[in-house]
């Protein structure tokens, strides 16, 4: 022990007396151990923390797939929940819930909640206890029972002022009288990102129960609106329960062919309930954490060449330490101290810049990263950290250790007692193994260049993408008409009228509609319909097409451009027959060279006396999901025909939508002061967070790459600057013998730049291969795109002509008469 406190304390002092070496090498490991303790607190929070519910492992969410039809994710119908309740054994226990959004009223201003109707078994499953009151009962998943309410701990704080007494009091949903049961946890929360409740909110406000009659639920097979969640039993694996899955939906098909047709393929999914949270981001993640091990490679790298070049000035230390009995062990531990004290600085300062960062990623990542809340440093980080430190500084240390431990004592000595640094010094082979350093980090940073341009490239071409609709001085807000006063369909009808035609009369406004769907919203609905005159293929019962409700002058409000016929107009009323508008997607698939007007397609689901609806207008495709998918072929109904409560309002103006929102608020508050609006955007907003993941994910790329870019520039200066320093003597002489300015500088050049294109082309040969992994990631551009690795090689050219030029500038300028006398 007083060996390795001796060695730390020389190790201190030798550090202290290189400033500027000891703060270069610290900067450039911070940076690389900064940048991978960030990604791993992400990765951590994500892929290595259990959720936080009872036994999360067991945990699982299901899905309805009908691939054929194009359905990969779908929710459940009651009937659905039934037979997988009745017939399956593989689960100790199953739940079903709804989301919705519901008014909250009678306590001042009225406010939109998000709620989740549920069976009374799901909060007792995930492990929740009730912080006040109970939870949900069994009692309560039948009929008939009194309505009652289980509230956050959030939705406690905001309304009641985290009140003791509120149990047994009531609060009114959507004009029902819910009496207060339970208040859960503050620790308890059930997200969207776990648990993808169709029409939910990103957090559940309150619990109510979800009562089912199970003879009459059993039988409906429409409305697959509910998700299902399950806790395996113990013991029972995945591939078993998803194999006991498979012989359900088997039967399934072949009870009910005119439901689940054979060209469907309908399967019932099990999905672990992590991978649900983690899915979407999984491959994103690990790509970071390759980008980021690269930059702390290179940031390692140069650090060796700095280490390489302090052993070369202290070749003459070492030796007479070694004349002196110090053996090549002590030498080697003494200098690996060395290496050990700047890794740890350079963890510890990595950690202050891994805190900072998490303020911007919390900022950043608000709608890229679920589980945004549990991301920060922990005690897995910090271990991550102080291993990563210590490999670090071994990976760097060692090298340089172990070669100048094999100093040939007696030229070392010679070349001190003749004051020279060794005429070997510069063409030896410490310096082979800087050039390879050198090369290895630029070899890393075209790799992580070529990667951050692919997904520059992406996504430039993504924001090119035509939505179908012109987001520019769009407001949109969602408006759900409940209450009794809203029984009444032709109250509703008269409701929305009001609403959009007093929008329509604001100042600056254009043109006020509403939609079931909006664009890049993440909702959206579809329904089966067969074609008249159409033969369909073999083993097809229907097909499938996105259905949306509009109303008002909605199509005016976006700019949906109308290529056929006509728009909808208050004459198609109830009393007519359904009439509806599709895209243009949709009349080429449907009747290809044919005029889609007047065709007629059947609404599978639709009651109505007349079963054929005609088509009366032809619109424009419009992006539904994300900018980077190919919509289903889609149709448009009448508000009027069809009037839906809940709606997102468009209102276009010729002002900034921001400035719309008081005269909006005015106008549907003179038309109901009960009912809130929410989800207030304006559609540039939502075109925007359609592409928050992918611009994360690309500043991301982008700021370790530029990292890698610098940190590659200050290798080859340092290297050319190193070989300038030691080869003055050689350089001198050749200036001597008549080399000009222009030899020398050339000389120099030519070998920075015989780094950079080694460099670049190992660089290149690798790209090739790594950015095959990102292929999903990519849009419009491939991973071998000609015009990113032209450009980044150019670019990485110019950096190493610059980074070289500087240092033959300065063995341009030696006088060859003080570089002889000086050796």
């Amino acid at each position: 022990m007083s060996a390795w406190t001796q060695d730390i304390r020389f190790a201190l002092r030798s550090l202290a007396k290189s400033p500027w070496f000891t703060l270069v090498a610290v900067l450039s490991l911070a940076i690389g151990i900064g940048a991978n303790t960030s990604i791993f607190s992400v990765a951590n929070a994500l892929l290595f923390r259990p959720l936080p519910y009872e036994d999360p492992e067991r945990l699982v969410i299901l899905w309805n797939r009908s691939p054929g039809l194009g359905i990969t994710e779908d929710w459940f119908s009651t009937a659905q929940y039934f037979d997988i309740k009745t017939s399956h054994h593989g689960f100790e226990q199953i739940a079903i819930a709804i989301g919705g959004n519901y008014n909250l009223t009678g306590r001042g201003n009225p406010e939109r909640v998000g709620a989740v109707r549920t069976s009374s078994n799901l909060l007792r499953m995930l492990g929740a206890r009730a912080a006040l009151g109970r939870l949900l009962t069994p009692d309560e998943d039948l009929p008939g029972q009194p309505a009652t309410a289980v509230l956050t701990d959030g939705m406690w704080s905001r309304h009641f002022g985290r009140d003791p007494h509120v149990i047994g009091t009531s609060i009114i949903i959507n004009g029902q009288t819910y009496e207060i049961v339970g208040v859960l946890p503050q620790e308890f929360s059930l997200p969207q990102e776990v648990v993808p409740l169709l029409d939910g909110t990103q957090q559940a406000d309150l619990f109510l129960p979800l009562p089912l009659a199970p003879a009459a639920a059993s039988l409906v097979r429409e409305h697959e609106d509910y998700n299902l969640i399950g806790k395996l039993k113990s013991g029972v694996t995945l591939q078993q329960a998803q194999a006991e899955m498979d012989t359900i939906t088997a039967r399934l098909r072949r009870e009910f062919p005119e439901k689940y047709p054979p060209n469907g393929g309908l399967t019932f999914s099990i999905v672990p309930l992590l991978e649900q949270v983690v899915g979407n981001v999984r491959h994103s993640l690990w790509v970071l954490l390759g980008s980021v091990g690269f930059v702390l490679l290179i940031a390692c790298a140069n650090v060796a060449n700095l280490m390489l070049s302090r052993a070369v000035a202290r070749q003459q230390e070492i030796a007479v330490r070694t004349a002196l009995g110090a053996s090549r062990w002590h030498i080697v531990r003494q200098l690996l101290t060395e290496s050990l004290l700047l890794s740890l600085c350079g963890g510890a300062l990595g950690i202050l810049l891994c805190f900072f960062s998490m303020q911007w990623i919390h900022l950043l990542g608000t709608k890229s990263i679920p589980r945004l809340q549990d991301v920060g440093i922990d005690g897995r980080v910090l271990l991550f950290t102080l291993l990563l430190s210590v490999c670090s500084g071994i990976l760097f240390g060692l090298v340089p250790a172990l070669r100048v431990s094999r100093l040939d004592l007696n030229s070392t000595l010679k070349d001190a007692s003749r004051g020279a640094a060794g005429t070997s010094a510069v063409w030896g082979r410490g310096n082979n193994l800087r050039r390879l350093l050198v090369v290895a980090e630029l070899a890393l940073s075209v790799v992580l260049l070529i990667g951050a341009g692919l997904l520059i490239r992406s996504f430039v071409h993504l924001q090119d993408v035509a939505p179908g609709f012109n987001p520019r001085g769009v407001l949109t807000f969602d408006l759900t008409m409940t209450g009794g006063r809203y029984n009444e369909k032709q109250n509703v009808l008269n409701a929305y009228r009001q609403l959009w035609e007093g929008l329509e009369h604001s100042p600056g406004a254009i043109a006020a509609g509403g939609v079931t769907s909006l664009p890049l919203s993440e909702a959206f609905a579809w329904t089966p319909i067969t074609v008249e005159g159409r033969i369909p293929l073999p083993g097809e019962k229907f097909l499938n097409a996105d259905e949306r409700i509009v109303g008002g002058h909605y199509f005016e409000a976006m700019e949906i451009p109308l290529r056929r016929g006509r728009f909808f107009n208050q004459q198609d009323d109830m009393t007519k027959p359904v009439v509806v508008i599709v895209d243009e997607y949709m009349a080429d698939q449907l009747w290809p060279g044919q005029d889609p007007i007047g065709k007629r397609i059947h609404i599978v689901e639709l009651p109505s006396k007349d079963p054929w609806q005609t088509v009366v207008g032809v619109v424009g495709r419009v992006k539904q999901d994300s900018l980077d998918s190919n919509p289903r072929i889609a149709f448009y109904l009448p508000h009027t025909q069809f009037p839906a409560r809940a709606m997102t309002v468009a209102l276009r103006g010729r002002t900034d939508p921001a400035a719309m929102l008081s005269s909006t608020r005015d106008e549907l508050r003179r038309i109901d002061p009960d009912l809130p609006m929410y989800r207030v955007r304006s559609m540039e907003q939502q075109v925007n967070e359609s592409l928050a993941r992918r611009r994360f994910l690309t500043l991301l790329l982008v700021v370790f790459a530029s990292v890698a870019l610098v940190l590659a520039a200050i290798g080859i200066y340092g290297v050319m600057a190193y070989l300038v320093n030691q080869g003055n003597r050689e350089l001198g002489i050749r200036i001597a013998l008549g080399a000009s300015r222009a030899n020398i500088l050339t000389l120099v050049v030519r070998q920075g730049m015989a780094l950079a294109v080694s460099g670049v082309m190992a660089g290149l040969s690798a790209a090739l291969l790594l950015t095959r992994l990102i292929r999903s990631l990519l849009f419009g551009v491939g991973p071998a795109d000609p015009i990113t690795f032209a450009g980044i090689s150019l670019l990485l050219a110019m950096i190493a002509l610059l980074a070289s030029y500087i240092p033959a500038q300065r063995a341009a300028r030696i006088d060859p008469l003080i570089s002889l006398r000086s050796e």
